[in-house]
């Protein structure tokens, strides 16, 4: 593992450093690379993954982009989505198969279209989970975002409504355990504080 740096935002540079970082390590079996991008809820992860892709492909770096919100089996579904990822996307891409995953739909409560990702030179992976040991193997490089617990919680609760503040608040309680469990931020490369 590389040394974690901490920085005070999600900015242009931090992207730069994360996009460096996966680079610098070498391509599995399958030729792609993949950075997972994992934090708490509304720590800023969606926003880097897309900057961490565009400082990529600005390089002329192919990148392909999945997120793990497409694969929670709900709001009580988080661990199961650390499996479901590991085996539909992250195994067969690394090993240079076609990948796919079902995707769940928030609104009919089940899941739907299948969803093919394409491989790339680099896979960036974004969600809650997706820095786990199941996921670990797979990964040339994890990245770690917080936020502060109040301003991550009106960040939610401003983008979903006050309404799903339960959700958000039964969510966190899962989030707590799994990276207990999990020791994620331990073990990531990276380490940003937005």
């Amino acid at each position: 593992m590389a040394s974690v740096h901490r920085v005070p935002d999600a900015t242009p540079t931090t992207a730069e450093a994360a996009a460096d970082l996966v680079l610098s390590r070498p391509a599995g079996p399958g030729g792609v690379r993949v950075v997972a991008v994992d934090g708490p809820s509304g720590s800023g992860k969606t926003t880097l993954a897309a900057a961490v892709a565009t400082a990529l492909r600005e390089r002329g770096v192919s990148t392909t982009e999945v997120h793990m919100d497409d694969l929670y089996p709900g709001w009580d579904g988080l661990a199961e989505a650390v499996g479901l990822v590991t085996t539909q996307v992250l195994a067969p891409l690394t090993a240079g198969a076609p990948a796919a995953f079902r995707r769940w739909d928030w609104v009919a409560h089940a899941w739907a279209d299948s969803v093919p990702v394409e491989a790339a030179d680099v896979v960036v992976l974004e969600g809650v989970g997706c820095g786990s040991r199941p996921c670990a193997p797979h990964l040339a490089a994890l990245v770690w975002v917080e936020a502060d617990d109040d301003e991550r919680m009106r960040r939610g609760v401003e983008r979903d409504g006050e309404a799903y503040r339960p959700h958000w608040e039964r969510w966190a309680a899962q989030e707590r355990v799994l990276f207990a469990d999990e020791g994620t931020r331990g073990r990531a490369d990276l380490v940003l504080r937005t």
